[in-house]
């Protein structure tokens, strides 16, 4: 979790939101599109959905696939490569970015968490930290990725495992904390 980026408090003491006013006028537009356009497109559409995150300033390449029930908070911190997927229901609350790479699946339900606070202190500040899902790797269902991680290349992360630090390429884990097992002995053609 080196890539963690603490938001610390003003000088008074007073907590304060991160994000610009322009960042807060973006979201609520992006909210409203989303609502409006994105969430209730049929599911054959990718190439819209895909214009709309774009739009808003994802990264996103020519042939991703995203579910209409997918939810990107922020599609400005979004990179998705060639073949890389968003299934039914995934959340992605980037407050980080969030990079998927080429053929990487985030199954339905999983959940990216760009965000969390430290609590170690009275004030408890944001800290974020960007997620980066490798080449071929597979987030199982209701799996829960934490700030900070990588995934390794052709990794799977099993179905409702947790991810607390980076997973190496090439081994199926699993668990809460999410540990790896076994070998995947995967080779993509």
């Amino acid at each position: 979790m080196s890539n963690l980026r603490l938001h610390k408090m003003n000088q008074a003491g007073r907590t304060f939101s991160p994000w610009s006013m322009s960042s807060h006028l973006r979201l609520f537009c992006w909210n409203f599109v989303c609502a409006v356009l994105f969430r209730t497109s049929p599911r054959p559409l990718h190439a819209w959905r895909r214009f709309l995150l774009r739009l808003f300033g994802g990264d996103i390449s020519r042939q991703v696939y995203i579910h209409p029930a997918a939810i990107v908070r922020m599609p400005w911190h979004l990179t998705m490569e060639n073949g890389a997927c968003l299934g039914d229901r995934c959340e992605l609350y980037n407050l980080a970015h969030v990079t998927l790479k080429q053929y990487s699946t985030v199954a339905q339900h999983a959940y990216l968490c760009g965000g969390t606070h430290d609590f170690s202190t009275f004030e408890s500040p944001l800290i974020v930290g960007e997620i980066v899902i490798g080449e071929h790797a597979f987030i199982g269902v209701k799996a829960m990725i934490l700030p900070g991680i990588i995934i390794g290349k052709q990794a799977v992360i099993g179905a409702g495992s947790v991810v607390t630090k980076d997973m190496p390429e090439g081994m199926i884990c699993v668990g809460n904390p999410c540990k790896p097992i076994k070998p995947r002995n995967y080779t993509p053609e």
